[in-house]
C-alpha cells in the first residue's frame, strides 16, 4: 500500500511539473502579462487535467455513464495532446537557440555601422571641440540635461523609453526591448514559432491518430504453417479480434464496423481475444449487440481479457453466450484438423479464475495440432510447455501511441505480429480499438485473418 502511495505521489508530481512546463511554453513565453490569452490558457491548463483524472476515474467510481460519455473525449484526448505537445516542445527546446542566433545575425548585418550598411550623416565637430561640455563633480542638472539630446542626434536613436514587446535589451517575462524599434521581440517572436510548431504538429498528430481508431481497423491476413495440421484442414482462416475496448467513446457504430469486416472476410471461425469492454454489460450491452451477427462456419470464440475482469467478467461471460458466442473457459473444441483451446486471462487469478492451461491442454491428442487463444502474449511459455503449436494474443495495442511501443515492449515477449519460441508460434494483433484516448499512433488497428497451412498439403 505504501508503493502504491508513493508511485501515485511521484505520478501526480511528474504530470504537475508537465503542465507547468506546457504552460510557460505555450502560455506565458507567448502572451502579454495580464491578457485575456494568457488567463484563457491557463484556465485551460487548470480544467484540462482535472478532465482527465475524471475520465480515468469516472467508471470505477461508478459515476453514471453519460457523464463518463462527457469526461471521456475532453479527457483522454487532452492526454494524447499533452503527450505529443510536450515531445515537439522538446524538440523546439533544440531549435529555439538557432532560431535566436539566426535573428540575431540578421539584425547586426542590417544595424547601422556595420559592413553594407549606410553611414549615418555626419556633425559638425566645429562647436563640439570648441566648447565641449564636461561632466564634473557638482555642475548643475541642466548641463548634462543639454548634453543628451546632442548625443542622441549624434548616434541616431530616439529617447523613447524601452518597453515590453520590442527589439532589445530583455525586459519583462524575459520579452526583449529596445528603445525605438516597434514590433514583437525576437525572443518573443521565436517564442511563438516554436510553440505555434509544437501545438500544430501535436494536433496534426492526434487529430490522424483519432481518425485511424474511428474510421474502423484494417484487414490483415497472415499464412502460418503448422507442421502437424491435417491436409484437410489447410488454408483454414481464423479471424482474429481483439481489444475492441467498447467503452464511453466507442459504442455501437465502432461495433458494427468491426462486424462488417469480420463479416467481409468469410472465415471459418472468429476469435474474440479479450478486452472487448471497458463497463459494465448494463451501460454497454447495447454497443456489444452487433456481435450477434457475426457469421463463420464453425462459429465464434470468446476468452476473458484483463479489462472484462475489471467490467463483471461473470455477465459479460453470460452476455457473450447471449450474444450467440461461445467463451473458451480453459477448454477446448475440436475442430476438422486441430484442436482449439481458450484460457482465462491472468487477471482472472485476483478473482479466482484464473488460466489452467492442464485443463484446456493436458489429456489431448499431442499429435494433432492446437491453437491456443489467450489475451496475454506473457503466457506464451506455458503455451510451449503444453505444445501449443499457435498461440493468438492481443493485449499490447501494438503500443497503441509512440513511443508506447518501447514500453511494452519491456512488458511483452512479442508486441506485434508473428514470432517463433521453441515449437510454438505466437502471434500477437494490435487490436481493433483503443484504450484511454481513442488515438493510435504508429500501431494502426487491426483485424487479422490468420491462415493455417499444412506442412502434409
Amino acid at each position: 500500500m505504501l508503493l502504491v502511495s508513493l508511485v501515485l505521489v511521484l505520478v501526480v508530481g511528474l504530470l504537475g511539473v508537465v503542465h507547468w512546463y506546457v504552460w510557460r511554453r505555450l502560455v506565458r513565453d507567448v502572451t502579454v502579462p495580464g491578457g485575456p490569452a494568457r488567463r484563457l490558457g491557463t484556465v485551460a491548463l487548470i480544467v484540462l487535467p482535472l478532465l482527465s483524472l475524471g475520465a480515468l476515474t469516472a467508471g470505477r467510481a461508478g459515476v453514471p455513464f453519460p457523464l463518463q460519455q462527457a469526461l471521456a473525449w475532453p479527457g483522454f484526448l487532452w492526454l494524447a495532446l499533452l503527450l505529443y505537445v510536450v515531445l515537439a516542445l522538446v524538440v523546439g527546446e533544440a531549435v529555439r537557440p538557432l532560431l535566436l542566433r539566426a535573428l540575431d545575425r540578421r539584425a547586426a548585418a542590417t544595424a547601422p555601422g556595420t559592413a553594407g550598411a549606410a553611414a549615418p550623416a555626419p556633425v559638425s565637430a566645429a562647436p563640439v571641440s570648441a566648447a565641449p561640455v564636461r561632466a564634473t563633480a557638482g555642475a548643475p542638472a541642466p548641463f548634462a540635461a543639454k548634453e543628451a539630446p546632442e548625443a542622441s542626434e549624434a548616434s541616431g536613436a530616439s529617447e523613447a523609453p524601452a518597453s515590453p514587446g520590442t527589439d532589445g535589451a530583455d525586459g519583462p517575462d524575459g520579452i526583449l526591448a529596445s528603445p525605438g524599434v516597434a514590433g514583437p521581440s525576437r525572443r518573443l517572436f521565436v517564442s511563438r514559432v516554436v510553440g505555434g510548431a509544437a501545438a500544430a504538429a501535436a494536433l496534426g498528430t492526434v487529430g490522424h491518430g483519432t481518425y485511424g481508431v474511428l474510421r474502423g481497423p484494417r484487414v490483415k491476413r497472415v499464412t502460418v504453417p503448422l507442421a502437424k495440421l491435417a491436409r484437410g484442414a489447410h488454408g483454414y482462416r481464423i479471424a482474429v479480434v481483439s481489444d475492441i475496448h467498447l467503452g464511453p467513446i466507442l459504442g455501437r457504430a465502432h461495433t458494427r464496423r468491426i462486424v462488417d469486416a469480420i463479416n467481409a472476410t468469410q472465415p471459418d471461425v472468429v476469435a474474440v481475444v479479450g478486452d472487448m469492454v471497458d463497463g459494465s454489460v448494463e451501460d454497454l450491452g447495447r454497443a456489444a449487440e452487433p456481435l450477434a451477427e457475426l457469421r463463420a462456419r464453425d462459429g465464434s470464440f470468446f476468452v476473458t481479457g484483463n479489462h472484462e475482469y475489471f467490467s463483471g467478467a461473470e455477465e459479460w461471460v453470460d452476455h457473450v453466450r447471449e450474444l450467440g458466442m461461445r467463451p473458451l473457459r480453459n477448454e477446448r473444441v475440436e475442430i476438422a484438423g486441430f484442436d482449439l483451446a481458450g484460457v482465462n486471462d491472468i487477471a482472472g487469478e485476483n478473482y479466482g479464475d484464473g488460466p489452467d492451461f492442464a485443463a484446456a491442454l493436458g489429456d489431448r491428442d499431442r499429435a494433432r495440432a492446437a491453437v491456443l487463444l489467450a489475451h496475454q502474449p506473457v503466457v506464451i511459455h506455458d503455451a510451449v510447455e503444453h505444445g501449443v503449436d499457435l498461440q493468438l494474443s492481443g493485449h499490447t495495442h501494438g503500443g497503441q501511441l509512440w513511443p508506447g511501443n518501447f514500453l511494452a515492449e519491456l512488458a511483452n515477449p512479442t508486441v506485434a505480429g508473428l514470432e517463433r519460441y521453441g515449437d510454438t508460434q505466437l502471434y500477437v494483433s494490435r487490436g481493433a480499438g483503443a484504450w484511454g484516448p481513442p488515438v493510435r499512433v504508429g500501431a494502426p488497428s487491426d483485424i487479422t485473418v490468420v491462415e493455417l497451412a499444412s506442412k502434409q498439403a
